[in-house]
């Protein structure tokens, strides 16, 4: 195994509980970039899933070994010396059926055709498995990076949100959409009785 690669994990592991790393933290050290809003989200989501699967674990659905080692070694250089990384299918990937169309609903919008929009495309989707707010799960610092995020790279989609409807939801509304399912229970989102469950504060 490479040194790089040992230094890594011993850095991620020794004297932390698992549940504890902050892998996260680790490729931020690394970042080429700290102060980019997109090394961040990539950095968060990649490190939630390892958090959560294992470092050996392809951490973004639907990126292979390759296109992985190429991301990292474009924003978090070094980390792209890891252990070998194999694909495989977590029971929280093969539940969201859904997960597919999302990656192709934000590559549709992408601001620009290149791979970091679609790098974040499929780092959101992965996200969008998860139980808590997307930021939340996106491991970002606070909704408004994201919001950012999505106007920056995905504009023509986030232009839509124009009553700032929490990102998920919005998210899947708008694959309701496309595939003409009436999911909302009114004609109009003011006078719905779910209101603040779509639109409410997110904490």
């Amino acid at each position: 195994m490479d040194t790089r690669t040992e230094s890594l994990e011993d850095r991620a592991l020794s004297g932390k509980r698992p549940g504890a790393v902050s892998f996260r933290s680790l490729l931020m050290r690394l970042a080429r970039n700290p102060e980019s809003r997109l090394a961040h989200a990539l950095a968060g989501v990649i490190g939630q899933r390892w958090r959560l699967h294992g470092l050996h674990r392809l951490p973004l659905y639907g990126l292979d070994t390759a296109t992985t080692r190429r991301l990292l070694a474009q924003h978090f250089p070094g980390a792209e010396w890891l252990p070998d990384l194999w694909l495989d299918t977590p029971e929280d990937f093969v539940e969201a059926i859904e997960i597919d169309d999302v990656v192709t609903l934000l590559a549709d919008h992408r601001t620009q055709a290149d791979e970091d929009n679609l790098w974040l495309a499929h780092a959101v989707a992965t996200a969008c498995v998860g139980a808590d707010h997307l930021w939340q799960d996106m491991d970002l610092p606070d909704r408004s990076m994201l919001s950012a995020l999505m106007h920056d790279l995905f504009t023509s989609l986030a232009v839509r949100n124009t009553q700032d409807m929490k990102w998920k939801k919005f998210l899947y509304l708008q694959l309701c959409e496309r595939a003409d399912i009436r999911v909302c229970k009114s004609p109009s989102c003011g006078a719905c009785s779910d209101y603040v469950a779509c639109f409410g504060p997110e904490e």
